[in-house]
């Protein structure tokens, strides 16, 4: 009998049953039951193994920088901002149909949080998402481009169903070199789906492109198809100082 169990251990591995290879044993050790209904416990067992690796997997890739949830998210301070929509976004149907989505509002609304926590649920329904920052992505293009490998970058990042791009409006560089994230932007137009985080509205963006005529033809490719959010609140970080202040205050007194 042992050396049937390890024959068994070898073939499951062999065939990369993993979590079959794991719990074969004391599955059969526990249950009695048909085999049948062994077989089911078991090549369930494996499916949700997978399922978690998977899941994993997409969260290591996608690079986000912080645990952010949904339910941490604060409604109340977001007027206009109903927590079924953010649910409805959660789902990611948007993503099938290639729309992007555009949070604008001013710093400390809680715009990169919103987006990170939309990206940790779209992994956990099996999408390839990859946040970064705006001003490391036109880095990061320019050194591409400088090495002629810009197209290759390109295609990899087309493997990414959703890609956050967070805080375009913090990007230090000239007109020529903002080319790169305009070649980036209208790539993805009406093939992937782009989630763009700012605290400059669509009039302000020519500091950002520097250029009359590509800031309009960016904000005609990303409007096309886009879901935009305002958050119009106080900032969540001044406010919290204020809370701390007047605490302070009143220890005093």
């Amino acid at each position: 009998m042992l050396q049937l169990i390890e024959d068994t251990r070898a073939l499951l591995n062999g065939l990369n049953l993993k979590s079959m290879k794991e719990s074969f044993v004391s599955l059969a050790e526990e249950k009695d039951s048909s085999p049948i209904e062994y077989l089911y416990e078991l090549s369930h067992q494996e499916q949700e193994h997978r399922q978690h690796k998977k899941i994993e997997g997409l969260l290591k890739k996608a690079k986000l920088p912080r645990n952010k949830s949904i339910e941490d998210f604060d409604f109340k301070r977001v007027p206009g901002l109903h927590p079924g929509q953010i649910r409805i976004l959660c789902e990611g149907e948007f993503i099938d149909s290639f729309e992007n989505l555009i949070l604008f509002g001013n710093p400390g609304t809680g715009k990169t949080h919103l987006s990170i926590a939309l990206a940790k649920e779209w992994c956990l329904r099996g999408r390839k998402v990859y946040y970064v920052t705006a001003a490391e992505l036109v880095q990061t293009l320019l050194e591409a481009k400088k090495n002629v490998t810009l197209n290759l970058y390109m295609k990899k990042l087309d493997r990414f169903d959703v890609i956050i791009l967070d805080d375009i409006s913090y990007v230090p560089y000239e007109k020529h070199e903002m080319d790169v994230l305009f070649i980036f932007l209208s790539q993805r137009y009406e093939q992937k789906s782009t989630v763009i985080t700012s605290n400059l509205v669509f009039s302000d963006w020519q500091q950002i492109f520097k250029d009359e005529m590509t800031t309009a033809a960016t904000i005609d490719r990303l409007v096309h198809h886009s879901i935009i959010l305002e958050l119009n609140a106080e900032s969540y970080r001044m406010a919290n100082a204020k809370r701390k202040l007047e605490f302070s205050t009143k220890e005093e007194i």
